[in-house]
């Protein structure tokens, strides 16, 4: 057996047990199976600032060098969720999910026995890796394994354990780090990805029936024989099929596909695009973690800031011109879409912020770290139960649109009210309920906002912008608060932080506006 039959018959997907595909409540084993991976993702997320200090002393390092551990994994996260969304259309979404839970398992296996920040950074950054090939696959797994009366129902429900992720994160982490250790907080995920991989292989339905891909004398990535999603075995639950996609003729090889990979339309995948927006992002946190502290020349700032510009006045120029744009400006300068990305930033902006500096200025108010973590869990608690069922405590004629302000307008409240109460446990609870519902608000009826002034033919590429923006916002909110501190020290730097995420709130407030229906 050669080694291209090799890879095929390894990665050529297998069909769920008889017994489970005949079921017809099948559909709902496999969206538990998707919730393991988007609680594992928001899980991570939400506990990693809770061992900043724990990280800090045990290496014996700066605040501007440990926020990397968060941010090689955001960093990461962005520049793969658009190429492995397209290499999953070529291998097969079940074939890539179970991989991702391997992957992510592996590298937090890998972190927890980290030797030295560098070699814990890398692991995260490879853990980020397995993130990506779970988050660019589960509502594609839902939406298409799911009949289409229950989508709706299927898609609130991952919501949902993504929401109890975030919520438990910091709980979590508090409790580990001073019970146990901090390497801990990324054991924990072990156990969780061994089960993804194996409830995915048993009860997620098989993406691809035949071989996922084949290499060429040419050494060609192409689609393989095996079609897209299909029913396991001949059976599916009954009004599932209509859910599926049409067969799609394999990817004959092309001159182009030895250098660049292209989509299944034929369109080159924007592999220059994602370079540049990945290198400017970068730059641009480099500096900000330069300005925060970390051991670089004077220079390296204004340098780095230089860089970033350069490279996103060079994206600018390539999205306009490249055949198929991560970031289609057409698409960007649709009325509601910029407007409603930015939001989508300052959202997570807002969310992540006080889950970075709320653990800082608690612990060095003498809060235990245990009871710190469990008084930061409200903030994400809230959002979830915003976000699930926050809507039910409104008034039932308020639009989208209402629903953002509002949202907007108690998450500034409660973060000015952050800024303004002495730190304690008990003075900062209230602050954060009110921000974390707030921003359960703001955020989906935000996404809806902005899909719909989306056409649905691009529904995919507004999806992955939204995606992208989520992620910068998550980015800056973990850079930001480190800034902020380095430069004024926690408790003054921690209030002017703050102070400026209850005017940025404000901003949300503004940029809200009524969108039509594409």
């Amino acid at each position: 057996m050669n080694a291209t039959a090799l890879a095929a018959r390894l990665l050529t997907e297998r069909p769920r047990p008889r017994g489970i595909a005949g079921w017809r409540h099948a559909h709902w084993l496999a969206v538990g199976t998707v919730c393991l991976g988007a609680f594992l993702g928001q899980l991570t997320a939400s506990v990693t600032a809770l061992v900043f200090p724990a990280l800090g002393r045990h290496f014996d390092a700066g605040f501007a060098a440990v926020e990397w551990v968060a941010l090689a994994y955001l960093l990461v996260l962005v520049a793969l969720l658009a190429p492995v969304g397209w290499l999953s259309d070529l291998i097969g979404r079940k074939t890539m999910y179970l991989g991702g839970f391997a992957v992510f398992a592996l590298a937090s296996l890998g972190a927890g026995y980290a030797g030295s920040l560098g070699v814990l950074v890398a692991c995260r950054a490879v853990q980020a890796v397995g993130g990506a090939m779970m988050q660019a696959n589960s509502v594609a797994l839902v939406a298409r394994g799911v009949p289409e009366h229950a989508m709706r129902r299927a898609l609130g429900i991952q919501a949902a354990a993504q929401g109890l992720g975030l919520a438990l994160g910091p709980s979590l982490g508090g409790l580990l780090v001073e019970h146990a250790s901090w390497r801990w907080v990324f054991w924990i995920n072990v156990p969780i990805g061994v089960l993804g991989i194996l409830a995915g292989w048993f009860l997620l339905p098989r993406t691809r029936t035949g071989p996922p891909l084949a290499v060429g004398a040419g050494k060609q990535l192409i689609a393989g024989t095996g079609g897209p999603l299909t029913a396991d075995s001949g059976t599916l639950p009954a009004g599932a099929a209509a859910s599926l996609p049409a067969p799609r003729a394999a990817n004959p090889p092309t001159t182009a596909s030895t250098t660049t990979p292209t989509t299944a339309s034929g369109a080159r995948f924007d592999l220059a695009g994602l370079l540049l927006l990945t290198g400017s992002t970068t730059a641009l946190l480099l500096a900000l973690s330069t300005a925060s502290g970390l051991p670089l020349p004077g220079w390296a700032a204004a340098a780095l800031l230089l860089a970033a510009a350069v490279l996103a006045f060079a994206l600018v120029r390539q999205e306009r011109r490249a055949a198929r744009p991560i970031l289609a400006p057409g698409l960007v300068n649709t009325p509601g879409v910029r407007s409603g990305l930015v939001v989508s930033l300052i959202g997570y902006l807002l969310l992540f912020c006080p889950l970075v500096l709320g653990p800082v200025l608690l612990t060095g108010a003498g809060v235990p770290v245990a009871r710190a973590g469990l008084v930061i869990t409200l903030l994400p608690a809230a959002f979830a139960l915003a976000a699930t069922v926050g809507g039910a405590l409104l008034p039932r004629g308020w639009s989208d649109v209402a629903r953002c302000r509002a949202g907007a307008v108690l998450a500034g409240a409660g973060l000015l009210l952050f800024a303004l109460l002495p730190v304690s446990g008990a003075a900062v609870a209230v602050p954060l309920l009110l921000a974390g519902y707030g921003l359960g608000l703001l955020l989906p009826a935000n996404n809806a906002l902005v899909m719909r002034a989306i056409p649905a033919q691009c529904s995919a590429v507004g999806g992955g912008m939204v995606n992208m923006a989520r992620s910068l916002g998550t980015a800056l909110g973990t850079a930001l608060p480190v800034l902020g501190v380095h430069l004024a020290g926690p408790a003054s730097g921690g209030r002017t932080v703050l102070f400026a995420l209850a005017a940025v709130a404000v901003a949300a407030v503004a940029l809200t506006r009524p969108v039509r229906q594409a």
